[in-house]
């Protein structure tokens, strides 16, 4: 009896890693796809199409049903902030430069809006969506609207917890298996263009092999403005993933800090076959080390593009917000990129104050699937006119145009730190050269040590 148990298991076990490796794994390693996401893609989108209708119907049949919140809960005024105070003084004019105490009504209706509805806060949580994805983790009790809909529920749970997350468990663990023993493999051959085709070869399999691990579907767009060596590439931020995504279609040299663990084992087997720049903790806050460090790899126009990403966190697929001004004083060329995933297959968004990184990563695992557009822009530079922190709000508000994002202002830093004096000091330097009778003057932003960095691809604040 055990041994026919043990047979059959033996059987699995050869059939689960054939199909593994060569349905999956091996037209994944070669770029070639043999339709099978693409067919699960299009009937996952039949079903939440379904869901989304009958949920509609289930709201006239049972008023008690929850509807989604909207993304915005209060609707701001567009206006300056001289605009607005006119409206308060009834359309008297402010060049007199005289205070009126109707003026304060314009910081009180600005405060209670930051306290309802604020425009940071509400970036870092997930996205709200229109419909349910049969998700339990986005279910508000959808699932009870009726039986057909139990039964759709319960056959998803099963197909993503009892088939879907050990198939990619699978393809994780050969994915960053292969990547260590390969780039160690490699690192041991001696400088040459071989080494540096077989490293940009394995790192590029590898990559492959974790997106199909995530059944992510990605679609590029503009190719002919993909990043070149020598150059920086920049993109906004919402998941650790999004090395993953970008590497897919090309080879780049991370930047980030030096960890412990898992990471510290593959990001040490990484640096021996290619250039990736590592720092350890007390060189992240020297930022003329890291701007040194990065200038010299750039200079260098033989050496695979930088990724960066200036924001410095994640951000929740919505909006872009400040991009930090030390990628930019590098020099060299940059090639903006945007990303924008589809939430109706899953979250990407890493919730790091929520979620650690490996409950994140189950989280991802259990998803329906991971879809997602990259645009490549134009290549940017340096204008004669701008500094770095305008060239980076720049390319920021280009990565959010083509992307569908919202452009914001605010520091992503404000995730974990508090509100800064000069962004208070702003609001009160704009209304006192209002009052003096200095209109149109807009100070800008002073210099704060939080836009300095360059940002970092496997950090998150």
């Amino acid at each position: 009896m055990m041994e026919d148990l043990w047979g059959v298991a033996v059987g699995v076990f050869q059939l689960w890693m054939f199909m593994v490796v060569f349905l999956i794994m091996l037209p994944a390693m070669c770029g070639l796809s043999l339709g099978v996401t693409g067919v699960y893609i299009q009937v996952l989108v039949k079903i939440l199409e379904w869901a989304t209708g009958r949920i509609q119907r289930g709201r006239q049949e049972q008023p008690s049903v929850p509807v989604p919140l909207p993304n915005g809960i209060i609707e701001r005024a567009g206006g300056s902030m001289e605009e607005e105070m006119e409206q308060l003084r009834g359309g008297q004019s402010l060049a007199a430069g005289e205070f009126a105490l109707s003026d304060a009504f314009y910081f009180c209706k600005r405060g209670l809006e930051s306290i309802v509805d604020d425009q940071v806060t509400q970036r870092f949580s997930s996205e709200e969506l229109a419909s349910w994805n049969l998700l339990t983790r986005t279910n508000q009790n959808f699932r009870y609207i009726s039986l057909r809909l139990t039964i759709i529920w319960v056959v998803g749970v099963v197909v993503r917890y009892g088939v879907l997350f050990p198939l990619r468990i699978t393809l994780a663990i050969i994915g960053l298996s292969w990547l260590v023993i390969g780039t160690v493999l490699v690192g041991f051959l001696p400088e040459s263009s071989l080494k540096h085709w077989l490293s940009e070869l394995i790192h590029l399999t590898c990559y492959r092999i974790c997106a199909r691990g995530l059944s992510a579907t990605i679609h590029y767009h503009n190719k002919e403005n993909r990043p070149q060596k020598g150059g920086i590439c920049v993109a906004n931020h919402t998941s650790p993933i999004d090395v993953v995504i970008l590497a897919n279609d090309g080879c780049y040299a991370m930047v980030g800090q030096i960890h412990g663990g898992l990471m510290g084992v593959i990001q040490r087997s990484m640096v021996r076959s290619c250039p990736h720049v590592w720092f350890e903790r007390s060189e992240m806050k020297d930022r003329h080390t890291v701007t040194s460090r990065l200038r010299a790899h750039v200079a260098a126009k033989t050496k695979l593009p930088i990724l960066i990403f200036p924001e410095g966190t994640c951000i929740n697929n919505t909006s872009v917000m400040m991009f930090k001004k030390g990628s930019f004083e590098i020099g060299g060329t940059i090639y903006p990129v945007s990303i924008k995933y589809d939430p109706r297959f899953g979250d990407a968004f890493w919730n790091s104050s929520k979620y650690n990184m490996v409950s994140y990563l189950l989280r991802m695992m259990t998803s329906w699937a991971i879809v997602v557009n990259v645009w490549y822009l134009p290549p940017m530079t340096l204008q004669e006119d701008e500094d770095a922190t305008q060239f980076a709000s720049r390319v920021k508000s280009a990565i959010a145009l083509k992307g569908g994002l919202l452009d914001l202002e605010w520091d992503g830093g404000l995730k974990r730190q508090k509100v800064k004096d000069s962004y208070k000091e702003e609001q009160q330097k704009m209304y006192s050269s209002i009052i003096v009778g200095q209109n149109g003057h807009s100070p800008t932003k002073e210099s704060d040590p939080s836009t300095e960095d360059t940002g970092a691809t496997g950090r998150d604040s």
